[in-house]
C-alpha cells in the first residue's frame, strides 16, 4: 500500500493539539481523541466489501481521527487472522465467522472482537457453464424466456444426483471453513435437499455424508479453478462472481441477498487485548469506518461510481472497473446479458448495516453447530455469552454518539434502543424463521443438519 507522504503526516501531527483538524480531503471541527497508537497497519482480502477501509483511507477519515494507516492485502483468510493474532496487523477486514471461531477455539484460539460490521449481502453462488446448461432444464422461465429468480437448489439436485450415479464427485469451492460463504452455500444446498457434509473433531474436511463436496479456494482464484475443472461451482464475494461472467466461464445463479435478505457479511476484527490497551484508538478507527460506510451509501449510492474507480486500483481489489461496477452500482449480471437491478446487493450503511448485532453472531454460531464445527450441544445462554464477548456494540455506539455530536452523521442512523437482537425473520430462501434469542429451537427447525443432542461419531450422526 502506498506510504503516507512524510510532510503530510508531519502536518497532521502538528495539528493534533488543536480543536481544528485539517486533512487534505476533509475538515472536522471536533476535538481529536487522544489516541494511544497513531500508526496502524490493517489487513484485507481483495474483495469489494473491503471498501470501508479503502474509503476511510482515501477520504482522509482515518487522518481526521489522528490515525496514520497502512492497508495491506493478504494472501488468504488464515494468514490474515494469524497476523492479527501475532500483532503484525493491528486489525483487519474479516469473515464474520472468524472472530467467533477463534474465540471459541475452533481452528485457532484467540479472543478476537468486532466493534464494526462492514456490510450486508455481497456474495453469490456461481456454477460452470456445463452445470448451468444442466440446471436450466429444471428452472421455470418468465414471459420473456428468462430464468425465474431466485433460483433454488432444487434445480441443482438432479445434476448432483447424475454426478453421483456416474461415480463423479460434485466439487464446489468456498473461501474458508468458517466463512459466511461456506454457511450460505451450505444453507442454499440444504434448502434444496442436497447435503453439504458434516465436520467432526477428527475429520475437519466438512465432507462427511456429503452429496456436494465443499473445499477451500482463495477468492481471486475461483474463476480459474472452475475453468480448470477442479470445481464446478463456488460461493464467493465480488468481484469474483461477475468475473466468471466477464470471462465467459460460468453463471452466477443466486446472490446471498436472495438466500437471506440483508444478511450480515464481513466485520472489522481486532484482538480483545488491542481494545483494552488502545481504547481511544479503537473508538477513533470505528468512527472513521462509520463515516466511510455512510459515504458509500449516501445520496442513494451516488458515490458508488467513484468507489468503483478506487476499488479497481491494484492496491485494493485490482479487478476491471467494469466487473466491479456490475454489482457495486446496484445491478447484478447472472447469465451473460441478463443484468438485473439488485439495489441492495452491496449495503454498507443502510438498515443499520454497521451495527454489530448479537443475533448476527448467533446465526453463524448456529451454523457451526448445525454442521458439526461445534461438536456438542450448547444451551441458549452459551450462544448469547459468546456473541456478547465478540460483538461489541457498546464501542460502536460510543463512536456513533461522538460522530453525531460532531455533525458528521445523523442521530436517526443508529439503533440506540436495541438490545442487540434483530427481530425474528423468515427472509430466507426456505422461509424458515430465525430468532436469535432461541438458537436451539432454530437449529432443530432446519431439515438437514445436527439437532439437539446429536453429534458425529465414526462418520455417522449419533445421539449424544
Amino acid at each position: 500500500m502506498k506510504p503516507i507522504d512524510f510532510m503530510r503526516r508531519t502536518f497532521m501531527v502538528a495539528a493534533a493539539s488543536s480543536v481544528m483538524v485539517i486533512s487534505s480531503l476533509t475538515i472536522a471541527t471536533a476535538e481529536m481523541l487522544p489516541v494511544e497508537k497513531d500508526e496502524l497497519r490493517f489487513g484485507f482480502i481483495k474483495l469489494t466489501d473491503m471498501a470501508p477501509l479503502a474509503i476511510a483511507y482515501e477520504k482522509g477519515y482515518f487522518e481526521d481521527e489522528g490515525l496514520f494507516v497502512t492497508l495491506e492485502s493478504q494472501a488468504n483468510w488464515k494468514v490474515l487472522l494469524d497476523r492479527v493474532i501475532t500483532g503484525e496487523l493491528d486489525g483487519a477486514h474479516m469473515l464474520a465467522g472468524q472472530p467467533l471461531a477463534a474465540t471459541i477455539g475452533y481452528g485457532t484460539k484467540a479472543h478476537i472482537v468486532t466493534p464494526f460490521s462492514m456490510d450486508l449481502n455481497g456474495n453469490g453462488i456461481t456454477v460452470s457453464n456445463e452445470i448451468w446448461a444442466m440446471m436450466k432444464e429444471n428452472i421455470p422461465k418468465d414471459a420473456e424466456g428468462k430464468p425465474v429468480h431466485p433460483i433454488k437448489a432444487d434445480a441443482l439436485k438432479p445434476v448432483v444426483e447424475k454426478f453421483k450415479a456416474d461415480g463423479k464427485r460434485f466439487n464446489m469451492g468456498m473461501v474458508f471453513p468458517v466463512s459466511t460463504h461456506n454457511y450460505e452455500l451450505r444453507y442454499w444446498l440444504a434448502s434444496g435437499d442436497i447435503h453439504p457434509g458434516y465436520y467432526a473433531p477428527k475429520d475437519v474436511s466438512g465432507q462427511i455424508m456429503a452429496d456436494a463436496f465443499l473445499s477451500v479456494t482463495p477468492p481471486p482464484q475461483m474463476p480459474s479453478t472452475m475453468e480448470a475443472g477442479t470445481i464446478v461451482g463456488y460461493c464467493v464475494g465480488e468481484p469474483w462472481n461477475q468475473q466468471a461472467v466477464f470471462k465467459g466461464v460460468g453463471v452466477p445463479v443466486i446472490t446471498d441477498y436472495e438466500i437471506w435478505k440483508n444478511n450480515p457479511e464481513k466485520v472489522f476484527g481486532v484482538t480483545q487485548e488491542f481494545t483494552e490497551k488502545y481504547p481511544n484508538t479503537t473508538l477513533a478507527l470505528t468512527k472513521a469506518l462509520i463515516r466511510a460506510a455512510k459515504w458509500l451509501d449516501e445520496d442513494n449510492n451516488a458515490n458508488r461510481a467513484e468507489a468503483v474507480e478506487i476499488l479497481a486500483r491494484s492496491e485494493y481489489v485490482g479487478a476491471d472497473a467494469e466487473v466491479i461496477a456490475n454489482s457495486m452500482t446496484g445491478t447484478f449480471e447472472y447469465e451473460k446479458g441478463d443484468k438485473r437491478d439488485v439495489p441492495d446487493f452491496n449495503v454498507f450503511y443502510r438498515y443499520y448495516a454497521t451495527y454489530p448485532y448479537y443475533s448476527d453472531a448467533i446465526w453463524y454460531l448456529t451454523q457451526m453447530r448445525r454442521w458439526g464445527q461445534i461438536a456438542e450441544q450448547k444451551d441458549d445462554s452459551w450462544y448469547a455469552e459468546v456473541a456478547k464477548s465478540v460483538y461489541r456494540p457498546e464501542i460502536y455506539l460510543k463512536a456513533a454518539k461522538m460522530l453525531v455530536e460532531e455533525g458528521n452523521v445523523s442521530e436517526a442512523d443508529f439503533p440506540w434502543e436495541t438490545d442487540g437482537y434483530r427481530e425474528p425473520t423468515s427472509a430466507f430462501i426456505d422461509n424458515i424463521e430465525y430468532d436469535g434469542r432461541k438458537p436451539n429451537a432454530y437449529i432443530n427447525s432446519l431439515t438437514i443438519g445436527l439437532k439437539a443432542g446429536e453429534k458425529i461419531d465414526g462418520g455417522a450422526v449419533t445421539d449424544g
